[in-house]
Formats: C-alpha cells, sequence, structure tokens
C-alpha cells in the first residue's frame, strides 16, 4: 500500500496536534485511530478539520454503535457510540475517530453537522437506528424508520421481528399496524440419509467397501 504519509508520522502527528484532548491514538492494519471522550469530541472534530497537519476536510461516514455485548469480554464501558471517518484529500490521509456516549438512558453527543454538511443524514440514522441524540443538529428526525415507528431497530436488545407489522385493509382503504403474528422460534435443520449413504455404516461411522469390509 501507497502512502504520501506513512501511518506511523500520521500517528505522531494527531498526538501532537491533538495533546491531552484525546484519550489515546491507536495504529493497527495501517490505520489511525483517534478515541476521544464526549465531552472533548467537538472541539477534536473541529481540529481535526482546520489543524495544517490534519485538514481533514471531508466526513466519509458516521454510524452508531451498541456496544451492549462487548461486556461479555470484559468491556465495561458506556453501552453507545459513535465512529466517524475523515479524509483529507488535500494530504491524501485518512483517520478514524471513536467516541463513547456517557450516559446509557440518554445517549448525547454534540452535532459535527456546522464542520460537515455530509453528517447531517449520517447523524439521523443514528438516531433514528440507535436513538443516539446529537446535540446542535437543526433536523435531528427519523430517515429510515416509518413515521410513528417505536424503538430503535439496530439496538442490540431490539427483538429481530419487531414489535409490528404492517398491512394494507382494503375496508379501510390505508395501511394498518398490528401486533407481529411470527412466533420467534430456533429452527435447527435436520439431515435424512439412507442407510450406508455414501459408503459409510450408520452405526460404526466407517466407511464400507463392497465387499462389506473396512
Amino acid at each position: 500500500m501507497t502512502f504520501s504519509i506513512h501511518p506511523e508520522q500520521l500517528q505522531q502527528n494527531l498526538t501532537q496536534v491533538l495533546g491531552e484532548q484525546v484519550e489515546h491514538v491507536d495504529l493497527a492494519l495501517g490505520e489511525v485511530t483517534v478515541h476521544v471522550t464526549a465531552a472533548n469530541y467537538l472541539a477534536v472534530m473541529q481540529t481535526l478539520r482546520d489543524a495544517p497537519l490534519c485538514q481533514f476536510e471531508q466526513l466519509m461516514d458516521l454510524c452508531g454503535m451498541d456496544y451492549s455485548t462487548y461486556r461479555e469480554v470484559g468491556d465495561e464501558g458506556p453501552r453507545f457510540g459513535v465512529v466517524v471517518h475523515l479524509l483529507s484529500v488535500a494530504l491524501n490521509q485518512r483517520v478514524r475517530v471513536m467516541v463513547r456516549c456517557p450516559e446509557d438512558d440518554l445517549p448525547l453527543l454534540d452535532s459535527v453537522m456546522h464542520l460537515w454538511n455530509a453528517a447531517n443524514w449520517y447523524e439521523r440514522e443514528a438516531f433514528d437506528l440507535y436513538g443516539i441524540v446529537f446535540d446542535g443538529h437543526i433536523d435531528l428526525r427519523r430517515i429510515l424508520t416509518d413515521y410513528g415507528f417505536i424503538g430503535h431497530p439496530f439496538r442490540k436488545d431490539f427483538p429481530i421481528s419487531g414489535h409490528v407489522e404492517m398491512r394494507y385493509d382494503a375496508e379501510r382503504a390505508r395501511v394498518v399496524y398490528e401486533p407481529v403474528s411470527i412466533e420467534p422460534r430456533e429452527i435447527t435443520p435436520r439431515i435424512n440419509r439412507e442407510e450406508k449413504y455414501g459408503g459409510v455404516h450408520p452405526a460404526l461411522g466407517t466407511r464400507v467397501n463392497q465387499h462389506g469390509r473396512n
């Protein structure tokens, strides 16, 4: 892989520029990740956009995260977070930014919409799917789910089948919502094979040749 700036140098530059505003700057698999607290999130993002050694003028992606199952492997941090990918066209470099929301009951972060216009719909998506609220967003409303949808479907405790189902009612000439009629169940595939399938004796689990010997 060819870099205009080597990842180790980018890691050093970001550590120098961001200083104590960040928790740490990691390098893994040729990718640099900045870990920041919610309190410093907006200031760090402003610096990443404007500082001469950064110049990340383009926001490529922003998505929500639900880390609830990470506690099974020893991660006791907050449940919700956001991951952002930034690109510097001027310097041909990329960085990932990771931030956790302090409160699980009301996950809240500053909006970066005024820094990058592209954050508008991404933040709406994270709000819709995860319930993460972005303070300062001028139009924070659902973007993927239907009007009146209850809950946030990408949260790991949201049922796979959802809570309601919809259908068109010809008598009322409109779409109606009803409780889900699908019963959750776990299906285990069952394979039925004839005796001595593939030359394997069903009792012994051994292959038998045409003369009946192993």
